[in-house]
């Protein structure tokens, strides 16, 4: 596969090229490497280009916000903007002045929202778009629309003719990740970039974001989180398990979130309210950090079954939370377990309306498979839309339940 990541087009560009039409600040936000400042010179070439990363950007924005706004260009793009979270504030009362559409572009390596020297919103001003790494669709140049033909009811039953697999296989796709840089490298390599790059973040870009007392603990806690990802998170167990506070546990889970490493996906229930008391699953953000973190190759397919099940399943939510980006940005995003030990990997809602889906390392299905979307069906009644069931098979195939389907993974990138 060509992975020259300046060929890659992203599918979030149209939702970043309406926004700058109609909106005075325009947010791109997401991981450090994930491909925002290409995006943003390829969207506006000839707009101004300021990097806070650059020592005496950094320091004159930092010194005096306002006259550094004020200094700009009529239309320009900021770059890292986190680095000086005093430059929104003096942003706002220059489009207060001004509110001529696309004033500024921003990007940024954290979840400004989330940062707590981060005081002003720019609420009615600002549009905010998450870059994720690269999909599977976008390194396969293409459109990616299932999650758009599931949401869309266009999902049917249908046998695929047999063809010759191409592409790097399923298990390739997981320990690569999504971040452009290691995709032009040997797989040794690439480990070798994420190590580099999780190295420098912990190291310089957390002190952007939040008070950390020892970057080593929480580079600890992140390694731990790459071996448990798809799993419940139990603060409690990893602050036992590295000897640290539960509270610190919680401050080093928050800061992980706002650099874009982890997530954690909220438990979903039939009232609404009680979903905000219910267990998260956490998962790291890319499958190839991961990988690297938890020291597993794609020759560990099959040794490894458990543990490369859980990569696939934070895999499957990564490639649907980044589809939803240019597809459903209202979508929201859950898992579901019951009482019963009963799960669905991932719940979907938009307003009362829910699908399911659920992740299978497996090219053969059984009597059992789509027991939990079953359940989640009978919870859900007539608000359930529909239930897949991702395999490793070629076929889509009907289950128990007309709603239900089992699904080849690779539709993820190749419907």
């Amino acid at each position: 596969m060509d992975a020259d990541r300046s060929l890659f087009s992203r599918s979030l560009a149209p939702i970043l090229r309406e926004a700058l039409a109609d909106t005075p600040v325009v947010c791109l936000l997401g991981p450090r490497q994930s491909g925002k400042t290409t995006l943003a010179q390829k969207l506006a070439p000839h707009r101004a280009f300021i990097s806070l990363d650059e020592h005496n950007y950094y320091q004159t924005a930092g010194a005096d916000p306002d006259g550094f706004v004020a200094s700009l260009p009529e239309a320009v793009t900021l770059d890292e903007v986190q680095r000086v979270p005093a430059l929104l504030s003096a942003i706002k009362r220059a489009v207060d002045q001004n509110r001529r559409p696309g004033r500024f572009l921003l990007t940024g390596s954290a979840n400004l929202l989330l940062v707590p020297t981060v005081t002003e919103s720019l609420a009615g001003r600002m549009e905010m778009a998450q870059l994720h790494p690269l999909t599977e669709s976008e390194k396969a140049r293409q459109p990616g629309r299932f999650l758009s033909d599931l949401l869309n009811g266009a999902l049917k039953p249908g046998i695929r003719p047999k063809a010759e697999p191409t592409g790097p296989s399923l298990p390739e796709r997981l320990v690569a990740g999504g971040y452009p840089e290691p995709l032009t490298r040997t797989p040794s390599r690439a480990r070798q970039w994420h190590r580099q790059y999780l190295r420098s973040i912990i190291e310089r870009d957390v002190q952007d974001v939040a008070r950390v007392r020892d970057a080593h603990e929480l580079a600890r806690l992140l390694e731990l989180l790459a071996l448990r990802s798809a799993e419940l998170l139990n603060t409690c167990n990893l602050a036992n398990s590295l000897g640290l506070h539960r509270a610190t546990v919680d401050h080093y889970i928050a800061v992980l979130e706002r650099l874009f490493l982890v997530r954690r996906l909220p438990a979903w229930h039939r009232n609404p309210a009680k979903r905000l008391v219910k267990t998260p699953k956490v998962h790291l953000l890319d499958s190839g950090l991961a990988a690297t973190l938890a020291d597993l190759t794609a020759a560990d397919w099959l040794s490894h079954r458990h543990r490369m099940g859980h990569l696939l399943e934070s895999f499957v939510v990564q490639q649907l939370m980044a589809q939803a980006t240019w597809t459903e940005p209202d979508l929201r995003f859950w898992h579901y377990r019951d009482k019963d030990q009963v799960e669905v990997d991932v719940v979907l809602t938009r307003g009362r309306k829910t699908w399911g889906i659920e992740v299978k390392a497996a090219s053969a299905l059984t009597p059992k498979d789509g027991q939990g979307l079953v359940r989640l069906a009978d919870r859900c009644g007539e608000d359930f839309e529909f239930g897949v069931l991702f395999y490793t098979g070629r076929d889509r195939l009907p289950l128990a339940d007309e709603r239900l389907l089992a699904v080849p993974l690779s539709e993820l990138w190749e419907r």
